[in-house]
C-alpha cells in the first residue's frame, strides 16, 4: 500500500465516525496499554540496543511515562469530551452558548530518536483521545525500537485507525505532501521550519516541539550540593540527548568553584569513576551525532570528564569551564553530555545575556530567594521549566510542554494532548420562542440599544 492510499483509507475510515464514541476510545487507550504491558520487556531490551539505556532510565523516563498519561487520560476523558457550556452576552437574549470539541480527523506524528518510544506514544495517546486516526512516524535512528513500536500498533490496531510508517527522510518527506488535518512533529529547529513549510501548503494546523539552548540560572544563595545533583541528573541523563536538558549553566561567580566539586561528585554516584564502564550510562545516537559533539571539546578547558570512545559512540559526562559565547559550543543546541559553565555577577546580567538570544524550550533556576525566582519567571520568556529542580516538570501529566518562538508552538500532555488533536467547535443555540427586533436593519431604535447593551 502506497503512502497516499494509506491516507485515503485513513480519511474514509474516520468519516465513517467510528473513532469519535467515548467508549471506543477508551477501549483503545486499553488496548494499547496492554499491548505495552505485553512488550514491556522488548522496549526496554530495544533501548538498551539504540542509545544503551539502563533499565531504570528506559522505565521511568519511557514506559512508565506513557503509562501515566494513559491512566491520567482515561480518568477524565469523559469529561473533556463533554460540550461545555459558556455564558451568552445580553445582545444574544434568549440563546445558549457551547463549545464542542470534535477530532480533526487523521493526524501524523513524526516522533524523533532521543525517547523514541515515549515521544512516539505520549501524543499517539492524545490523537487516540481526541478521536482521530493516525500515520505514526518513527525515527530511522532508533530502529530496534521502531521495529518494536511498529509491531506494537500492527498488531493492536487496524492500519486504517492507526498505521506505522517507517523508513527516513524519502518516507518523510512523502508524508508531508499528504493533506492530514494535523501534525504533530517532535525534533530539530531545522527540520521543523521544513515540517511547517510543507503543512502550509494545505493549512495543516501543527505542533512543533523543537528545542534550544536551555539555560540553568545557579544563584548564590542556591542549596549548592542538591542543585548540583539535580543539575548533573537532568543533564547526563540519556547522555544529554534531551531536549530540555540544561545546555548551559550560568553559575554566581562566588559559587562556581562549589558548584563544579559538587557536579564531580554527583557524576562519580551515579555513574562511577569510569562512566563509560557504567551500565547506567548512555551512548551518541550516530557517528555524525557524536563526531559532532566531539568538536565541542576543543572549546574552552574541560574541568570534569572529557574522555570518548570512538567504538561505543560515549563521550563522558563533561563540564567545561572558560567559556567565551562565541564558542561553537555556545552556537547551537549541544544535545549531549557537554555542559558549558559561565558566570555572573548579577541577575541583570543573566536577564540580559538570555533575552540576547532565541526563546528557550526550557529554564531553570537555583535559589532559595523567591525574589530572585520572579525575576526569572517574569522577565524571561521560555516554554517551561523548573524551580530548584531540572527535567521534572516534563514528567507531570497536569503541566503542559511545549516552546515559545524557535522552540516550538503548542502545548501537549493530559488535557492539553486532548485539546491540540481537537477542533473546539462554537455552537449557539438561539430561541425560537421570540426574536430579538433591534437587530434588523428595520428597527429604529436598533443601533441606540446596542450601543447601550455592549457598553454594559
Amino acid at each position: 500500500m502506497t503512502i497516499s492510499q494509506l491516507m485515503d483509507q485513513q480519511k474514509r475510515y474516520y468519516q465513517t465516525g467510528s473513532t469519535r464514541g467515548l467508549a471506543f476510545r477508551l477501549t483503545q487507550l486499553k488496548k494499547l496499554k496492554q499491548a505495552i504491558v505485553e512488550r514491556e520487556s522488548e522496549i526496554i531490551q530495544a533501548l538498551r540496543t539504540d542509545l544503551n539505556k539502563g533499565e531504570k532510565e528506559a522505565y521511568a523516563f519511557e514506559i512508565g511515562i506513557v503509562y501515566q498519561e494513559i491512566a491520567h487520560v482515561i480518568k477524565h476523558l469523559k469529561r473533556w469530551m463533554k460540550p461545555k457550556k459558556v455564558k451568552s452576552p445580553m445582545t444574544h437574549s434568549g440563546s445558549r452558548s457551547y463549545i464542542i470539541p470534535e477530532p480533526l480527523g487523521a493526524a501524523l506524528i513524526i516522533a524523533p530518536w532521543n525517547y523514541p518510544f515515549m515521544l512516539a506514544f505520549d501524543p499517539l495517546i492524545g490523537a487516540i483521545a481526541a478521536g482521530n486516526t493516525v500515520v505514526l512516524k518513527p525515527s530511522e535512528l532508533a530502529p530496534a525500537v521502531s521495529a518494536v513500536m511498529t509491531s506494537i500498533v500492527r498488531a493492536t490496531f487496524e492500519p486504517q485507525y492507526i498505521a506505522v510508517v517507517e523508513g527516513g527522510v524519502e518516507e518523510s518527506r512523502a508524508l508531508l505532501e499528504q493533506p492530514f488535518d494535523k501534525i504533530f512533529f517532535t525534533g530539530s529547529v531545522a527540520v521543523g521550519k521544513i515540517v511547517m513549510e510543507a503543512a502550509a501548503k494545505h493549512l495543516t494546523r501543527v505542533t512543533l516541539e523543537l528545542g534550544g539552548k536551555s539555560p540553568c540560572i545557579v544563584h548564590h544563595d542556591a542549596h549548592i550540593k542538591l542543585a548540583a545533583q539535580r543539575i548533573a541528573f537532568g543533564k547526563f541523563s540519556n547522555a544529554g540527548q534531551t531536549c530540555v536538558a540544561p545546555d548551559y549553566l550560568l553559575v554566581h561567580r562566588n559559587v562556581k568553584d562549589k558548584l563544579l566539586a559538587y557536579l564531580q561528585e554527583a557524576i562519580k554516584s551515579f555513574y562511577g569513576d569510569n562512566p563509560l564502564l557504567s551500565p547506567e550510562y548512555g551512548k551518541i545516537i550516530s557517528r555524525r551525532h557524536y563526531e559532532r559533539l566531539r568538536h565541542f571539546l576543543n572549546d574552552g578547558k574541560v574541568a570534569i570528564g572529557g574522555l570518548a570512545d570512538d567504538q561505543t559512540l560515549q563521550i563522558e559526562p563533561t563540564v567545561l569551564e572558560n567559556i567565551k559565547w562565541d564558542m561553537p559550543v555556545m552556537q547551537e543546541e549541544i544535545f549531549g553530555p557537554i555542559l558549558p559553565v559561565l558566570t555572573y555577577d548579577n541577575l541583570d546580567e543573566v536577564v540580559g545575556l538570555i533575552q540576547a538570544r532565541p526563546k528557550p524550550l526550557a529554564l531553570y533556576v537555583f535559589s532559595e530567594d523567591k525574589k530572585v525566582q520572579d525575576v526569572m519567571l517574569e522577565q524571561i520568556s521560555f516554554g517551561g521549566g523548573c524551580v530548584n529542580d531540572t527535567l521534572m516538570h516534563f514528567g507531570s501529566t497536569h503541566l503542559p510542554v511545549g516552546g515559545v518562538g524557535e522552540s516550538g508552538m503548542g502545548s501537549y500532555h493530559g488535557e492539553m494532548s486532548f485539546h491540540i488533536f481537537s477542533h473546539m467547535k462554537s455552537i449557539l443555540k438561539q430561541t425560537t420562542r421570540f426574536d430579538i427586533p433591534f437587530r434588523y436593519p428595520s428597527s429604529q431604535i436598533g443601533l441606540k440599544i446596542i450601543r447601550r447593551l455592549t457598553k454594559l
